[in-house]
């Protein structure tokens, strides 16, 4: 049965006492080893041919030659003495004289050799007994009760050594009388071969699976030479290994660091350093990558954490449906995200140990990786380093300009990825034709549902407004860029865009008294806008009563106002009156023709003008406002028109727009 692989091992012993020989398939009782059931690590290996070593084989296969030969010399000289003709087939095979080609394998033996050699075959013609027996796979040296005992204090992740695991078999054997006679060389020989031939086995339960991955499986060679600059950016977040000074507290702390590394050039395309790793800095270094690159990736492959993997990037179904998308997808970049613990999957590790090597480490703040790696004057009692160490902790603006300076030594080694170029000039030669800064700005904008309230939109603890977002109560998209927070995009759920919505700043409670001239001018300014804002609702109040949208029935005597009218009335500046205007009565005089009062007088109409106008068709009207306008400019063609005219002066429409009308009368008659 074969040993590779964990599926043989039911249980392992991993403390001196409960040790049971638990085999697949066999009862509790049995004393078969788990792993291997009696055979050493390499016979339990499959073998081809006669499992013998290339060198063994020949070894053997020579010795057996040289043996026929020593047969066939005895077979060819009879009657004369073995010892005799030995000692002569010795001498010329030694010297070489006869058979050297066995010679120059064999070398020099003695009669005694051959006589033992010949033993070995005892009558038969296998030439593998004459093999070397330290090369030839043997039976196990240990007992298969040893071996199970063995291996259960081997095979824990407690990762016990050997040596003590040799000593705790020992005592544990001699406790259930059965103490072991081996020597320690051969425990440590039997171990050393069993790590030699189940290496996958010995890695997966004493580390883990993480360092068989790491250290067993084969991996997957890339071969970044096929892609071009800007194909992906590879990122990670790293805690610097030095401190820098927090700009909040003043304090040295350790910042991180957000590379975005080109695949192609192994350049440092864009980064950012904050004291904490968050979706703004992760933003923020992306549009630096960007804005240095000249281009959009295609490709961000990101790390596996918290960070890249925010809704800010990827976005969400309810987003999607309303129109919009995540940061990639706005950006037109493929997100890929490593897996986790997978460092080998990302050359930005790689970047960032040569970074360290190359950047860090020069630093008078430096503090080391990790426990192992900190610099002497941070032990215990190294007072002498510690009065040569340089205090000095930089800021965050200075750690930009050294790493840009260090970026210069970077650029000029030579690329991986392209021999004979450096990484500087690979970098150049794929660079893009650069982007427009406004456009990247608002592509990188964030996006959240949210509502309007009478003072804005409340965003961040703060009040947005603008006065397109007056008199409207509902849910809108808002559209935010981190870098900027003075004003917000707002947008319908349909996608329509509404408006650009600013900051709103507080003012002073006592501006007039305590505040400065600003002060002042501020209040003033939101007292402007009140006022305007309320005019522009009366307005609208205004419009929607003239163009007759005020529904009243039957019995409510309904005005109709036809939007031409009252779009005339709004270019005449006529205001409707409130109350309702009688005519005077001293204005209606008797005419010649009948059934016109002197009201015709005041409107306009001359009762002469019945008696000028020829018969003509009289077009259709829709309203009797308009058959009214009609006769105050073509005047009247039949007694059923005059009296129409004195019948509508007495309606409501006619005392409503009494002042329009006396106007038009005017321009008609030329006065």
């Amino acid at each position: 049965m074969s040993s590779s692989g964990p599926g043989n091992l039911i249980a392992l012993p991993s403390a001196l006492s409960g040790i049971k020989p638990v085999i697949a398939g066999d009862s509790p009782e049995s004393t078969a080893s788990p792993v291997i059931q009696g055979q050493s690590p390499q016979s339990a290996l499959p073998q081809s041919g006669d499992g013998l070593p290339e060198k063994a084989r020949k070894t053997g296969l020579t010795r057996h030659a040289l043996l026929i030969a020593w047969d066939s010399y005895r077979q060819a000289h009879p009657g004369r003495k073995a010892t005799e003709i030995d000692r002569e087939f010795l001498a010329g095979y030694n010297s070489a004289a006869i058979y050297p080609n066995l010679y120059a394998t064999l070398g020099e033996i003695s009669r005694q050799t051959l006589y033992r050699w010949k033993q070995m075959l005892d009558g038969t013609n296998d030439w593998t007994r004459l093999a070397p027996q330290y090369n030839r796979p043997s039976a196990s040296r240990l007992t298969p009760i040893e071996e199970r005992v063995f291996l259960g204090f081997l095979l824990t992740p407690n990762q016990i050594p050997i040596g003590t695991a040799i000593k705790f078999t020992k005592l544990l054997l001699s406790q259930r009388g059965c103490a072991s006679d081996k020597s320690d060389m051969t425990f440590r020989r039997y171990a050393d071969e069993f790590t030699a031939r189940h290496y996958d086995l010995w890695v997966l339960m004493r580390q883990g699976q993480k360092a068989l991955k790491d250290k067993v499986e084969p991996y997957i060679k890339r071969d970044p030479s096929v892609l071009e600059v800007g194909d992906a950016l590879v990122a990670d977040g790293h805690r610097l290994n030095f401190q820098v000074i927090n700009p909040f507290t003043g304090k040295p702390c350790r910042a991180t660091i957000i590379a975005y590394v080109d695949w192609k050039s192994f350049d440092l395309a864009g980064y950012e350093i904050m004291v904490n790793e968050n979706t703004q800095v992760v933003a923020s270094a992306m549009r630096n990558a960007i804005i240095a690159l000249g281009k959009k990736p295609r490709v961000g492959y990101q790390d596996n954490g918290k960070a890249f993997k925010n809704r800010f990037f990827l976005g969400s179904p309810s987003f999607e449906e309303a129109g919009f998308h995540g940061l990639f997808g706005r950006l037109g970049i493929v997100p890929l995200f490593a897996a986790p613990y997978n460092a080998r999957a990302k050359i930005v590790e790689r970047w960032f140990k040569e970074f360290s090597n190359t950047f860090e480490r020069l630093f008078p703040s430096f503090i080391g990786s990790s426990i192992a790696d900190k610099p002497a004057y941070m032990l215990r009692n190294e007072k002498f380093h510690k009065a040569l160490h340089n205090e000095y902790v930089p800021t965050i603006e200075e750690t930009v300009q050294l790493l840009d300076a260090w970026l210069g030594f970077h650029r000029s080694q030579e690329c991986p990825h392209a021999k004979g170029k450096s990484i500087g000039e690979v970098f150049a030669e794929g660079r893009g034709p650069g982007v427009e800064l406004a456009d990247l700005d608002d592509l990188m904008m964030d996006f959240k549902i949210t509502r309007i309230d009478r003072n804005g939109i409340r965003f961040l603890g703060q009040d947005y407004y603008d006065e397109n977002l007056y008199g409207l109560k509902e849910q809108v998209v808002i559209r935010y860029s981190l870098f900027n927070l003075t004003y917000i995009k707002v947008f319908a759920l349909s996608g329509e865009f509404l408006c650009v919505a600013n900051r709103v700043m507080s003012v002073h409670p006592l501006a007039r008294v305590l505040g400065e001239a600003k002060d002042v001018e501020a209040v003033k300014q939101g007292i402007r806008q009140q006022r305007r804002l309320s005019q522009q609702t009366v307005k609208l109040a205004r419009e929607y009563t003239k163009a007759g949208t005020h529904i009243k029935l039957d019995w409510q005597k309904v005005t109709e106002i036809t939007p031409r009218i009252s779009e005339k009335l709004e270019a005449e500046e006529v205001l409707t009156s409130e109350t309702e205007e009688h005519i005077p009565e001293e204005a209606v005089i008797s005419g010649d023709c009948p059934g016109i009062t002197g009201e015709a007088v005041d409107s306009g109409l001359s009762p002469c003008d019945v008696t000028r106008l020829e018969p003509q068709t009289r077009p259709n009207f829709d309203t009797p406002t308009e058959r009214y306008e009609w006769h105050l400019k073509h005047g009247v063609l039949t007694d059923e028109d005059a009296a129409w005219c004195v019948w509508f002066r007495t309606t409501d429409d006619f005392k409503m727009l009494l002042s329009y009308f006396q106007n038009q009368g005017k321009e008609g008659s030329g006065s």
